[in-house]
C-alpha cells in the first residue's frame, strides 16, 4: 500500500464486542494493531455496551432495544463501524431493521448505518482492497466458518483470502466447513449436550485435517471450542483471524 492510499483511508470506529472485552481483550488489541499496520485511523468510545443480541435471541426484545438503541447513537456518525464479531455484525445489518421496524426514527438510524457496520476481514477485504497485511505465521491452521458470518453476511471467501496471504501459513480446508461449532449462544446453555457434541464433531473434523490451529472470526466459537480442546486434552489451539493477521513470526 503506497503513501497516497494511506493517507485516504478511512476513520474506524471500533464496536468490541462482550466476550471480546470481557475475556478475549488480545483480539481486540490485534485487530487495532493490523488496522494501524494499514494506516487505518481508528477510534473507540469506551462508552459502548452489547449490541442486544443475547437479550434478542432469548425473547426480550424491550431490553434488546434498549442497548440496542445505544448503540445506534454511538456510532451514528461514523465513516465505519468494524467488530471483531461476524455475530454482533449480522444483529445489526439483519435483525435491527426487525427489532425496530415500529420505531421510524430508529430505523432510519438502521438504515444509516447498516452499509457502514462491518466485520473484520470484509472491512479489510470489500473497503480496503487489502488481503495481505503483512503477516507470517509458518503453521497449519484450520478455518471455521461462523454461522452469523457464513449464513446471515455471506461473507466466505474474505477471511480465506487473508488467511492464504499470510506469509509461511498452510490453510487447510474442512470436509463439512459449514457445519456449526454448536456454540449459538444462549443455545449452548439451553441444550448444553447438543452443543458439545456439535463442538466435538467439528473438532474431529479439524484434528483429522493436521491443522495445529483452528482460526475463526467469533469469540464464541473459539471460546466454546477451546473448551471442548481443554476437556479432551486435545493437541490443538484456537485464535481469532485479527490474531493470526497481527503474527510476524
Amino acid at each position: 500500500m503506497n503513501l497516497a492510499a494511506r493517507a485516504t483511508q478511512p476513520r474506524v470506529a471500533l464496536f468490541i464486542t462482550c466476550l471480546v472485552d470481557q475475556f478475549f481483550p488480545q483480539m481486540g488489541e490485534c485487530l487495532v494493531q493490523v488496522l494501524r499496520r494499514l494506516g487505518v485511523e481508528v477510534t473507540f468510545n469506551p462508552a459502548q455496551t452489547c449490541c442486544g443480541q443475547p437479550a434478542f435471541n432469548t425473547g426480550y426484545r424491550r431490553e434488546a432495544r434498549e442497548v440496542a438503541a445505544r448503540l445506534l447513537d454511538l456510532f451514528d456518525d461514523a465513516d465505519y463501524v468494524v467488530a471483531p464479531s461476524g455475530s454482533c455484525t449480522a444483529m445489526v445489518r439483519v435483525f435491527y431493521p426487525e427489532l425496530f421496524a415500529n420505531d421510524p426514527e430508529r430505523l432510519r438510524k438502521v438504515e444509516r448505518l447498516r452499509s457502514r457496520f462491518l466485520e473484520f476481514s470484509e472491512f479489510l477485504v470489500k473497503v480496503l482492497e487489502v488481503e495481505d497485511v503483512g503477516a507470517s505465521f509458518p503453521h497449519r491452521v484450520a478455518y471455521h466458518d461462523s454461522c452469523h458470518l457464513l449464513r446471515e453476511l455471506r461473507v466466505e471467501t474474505e477471511p480465506r483470502r487473508l488467511i492464504r496471504a499470510v506469509r509461511g501459513v498452510e490453510l487447510l480446508e474442512l470436509g463439512d466447513h459449514q457445519l456449526c461449532c454448536g456454540f449459538g449462544g444462549t443455545f449452548s446453555v439451553k441444550f448444553p449436550e447438543v452443543s458439545v457434541a456439535l463442538g466435538e464433531e467439528k473438532l474431529r473434523a479439524v484434528a483429522a485435517s493436521g491443522a495445529e490451529y483452528v482460526v475463526a472470526n467469533d469469540a464464541g466459537c473459539l471460546m466454546h471450542l477451546a473448551g471442548v480442546i481443554h476437556r479432551q486434552g486435545l493437541p490443538l489451539r484456537t485464535m481469532h483471524l485479527a490474531e493470526l493477521l497481527a503474527k510476524r513470526e
